[in-house]
């Protein structure tokens, strides 16, 4: 996915002002239930004070927001652990929804808590909406109705229908399989694909070479550059690349003198993330060989 953008350190500061917002709120509410009470104007509303009820309320805000703030580093690998963190503050959002909307609450009282009740969740939602709508996020957890569609697009139809039919949880673990093999942080994008596509061709599996260089496209590396890849006639450093990605694939001695090359130039980050993902890339081809899909790079036609 390479470093997070603006739009992402935006999802970030959401995230992070909701889990602000839950972590203070619930440390209150057990710390000092009944100051809380009395701070809150329109609480007296819902009822007397109970201390035990006030201080369950404030653990749910505070797991909330520890789940939340754990999930903050990394909101593109950790998209789960935002809905969780979410969930219940989305729920308690729904009840005063529900309450103003039946005449239980006025709407008053409903919109002073607005924002410390409906804001916190919105958040949320939005921060997910804006990595989901631009694909950032990894693939585990996505509901198979989601991603099964996505896959049989790229081109992983056939394999990949049998994997989700496969027991106990074969294709989760593929999901989860999938970004480690496509980690990309400080490499540049041209450079990374080299080294994936060089190793994917040296498998000799015709689709897995196609979808290595759809993925290489949705990455931002141009067309002509890709169709060099395919070809194996690029030059310079992206020849380096190409070269270090098949000599890994093909367990040559050549890999270590071509990562020493790389680190020379780009630094020993980027050389680790070309190894990572020409080592990994490997599996697809695997499990589509052992499989019976695996089909010729000679019977394929490498070219978008």
């Amino acid at each position: 996915m390479g470093k997070a953008d603006a739009l992402d350190r935006g999802a970030q500061l959401l995230v992070a002002f909701a889990a602000l917002i839950a972590l203070a709120n619930g440390l209150f509410m057990l710390v000092s239930p009944l100051a809380w009470y009395g701070f809150v104007p329109t609480v007296r509303f819902t009822g007397p004070y109970n201390a035990h009820f006030v201080r369950d309320i404030g653990a749910a805000y505070l797991a909330c927001g520890l789940m939340l703030g754990w999930a903050l580093p990394d909101l593109r690998g950790r998209w789960l652990g935002t809905a969780a963190g979410g969930l219940w503050l989305a729920v308690h959002a729904g009840i005063h929804v529900y309450e103003v909307s039946v005449g239980i609450c006025g709407a008053g009282i409903f919109w002073r808590d607005a924002p410390g009740v409906i804001g916190p969740p919105l958040l949320v939602a939005v921060a997910l909406g804006v990595l989901i709508a631009r694909s950032r996020i990894t693939p585990a957890g996505l509901p198979r109705a989601i991603i099964l569609p996505v896959l049989t697009r790229m081109g992983d139809g056939d394999y990949v229908a049998e994997l989700a039919r496969a027991p106990g949880h074969a294709f989760d673990r593929f999901l989860a399989f999938m970004p480690v093999s496509a980690h990309r942080h400080d490499a540049p994008p041209a450079l990374f694909h080299a080294a994936r596509i060089g190793a994917v061709l040296a498998e000799d599996c015709g689709a897995c070479a196609m979808i290595a260089a759809r993925g290489a496209l949705e990455d931002g590396v141009d067309r002509e550059t890709v169709n060099t890849l395919l070809a194996g006639t690029a030059e310079g450093d992206l020849a380096i690349g190409f070269r270090f990605g098949q000599a890994i694939a093909t367990q040559s001695a050549e890999a270590a003198e071509l990562g020493d090359a790389i680190e020379a130039v780009r630094g020993r980050v980027v050389r680790l993330e070309l190894a990572m993902t020409a080592a990994l890339v490997r599996g697809y081809p695997g499990i589509k060989r052992g499989m019976g899909y695996a089909q010729s790079c000679a019977l394929t036609r490498l070219q978008l």
